[in-house]
């Protein structure tokens, strides 16, 4: 089952798409955060959404938000993938030990080996705020989230 709002967003530290650790903690007090989990790069679905997520990153940033998006591919896969797309935000690997924070948000499918589409807007005291999980065909509607973020 996934983290529900109201619920403390378990911290974790994974290396993002150029190597570097990344702590979900380390935004506490500083700033909001929409932690996007997606299958895998590459993909028709997850390629739409994260691009869109591109085009639109001022909607996110002048809300004082991070975004940070996670899934169970390598670091490598999302370097390449960051590059191809231009993708200027974090994309965060969850590859080894494999799923483990997906598993940690409820959002792992194990029978397919990958998270689902679980996003979760947690706010500056790490709190989850709202949280939407969709199916693994289906896309994610990025005007909620911003209309989640007015609510903080």
């Amino acid at each position: 089952m996934a983290i529900q709002v109201g619920e403390k967003a378990p911290d974790f530290e994974l290396k993002d798409n150029h190597g570097a650790s990344v702590k979900l903690s380390d935004f506490r007090g500083r700033k909001n955060v929409v932690l996007l989990f997606y299958p895998f790069a590459f993909t028709g679905v997850c390629t739409g959404e994260l691009c869109e997520l591109r085009d639109n990153l001022p909607q996110f940033t002048d809300r004082d938000t991070q975004l940070l998006a996670v899934s169970n591919d390598s670091i490598h896969t999302l370097r390449v993938f960051a590059e191809q797309e231009n993708l200027e935000y974090p994309l965060l690997s969850d590859f080894w030990p494999h799923g483990n924070v997906s598993r940690a948000y409820g959002v792992f499918d194990e029978d397919k080996g990958c998270a689902v589409r679980g996003t979760f807007i947690i706010d500056k005291e790490g709190v989850v705020r709202w949280t939407v999980v969709n199916g693994l065909p289906d896309a994610r509607d990025l005007g909620e989230y911003v209309k989640a973020l007015d609510t903080l």
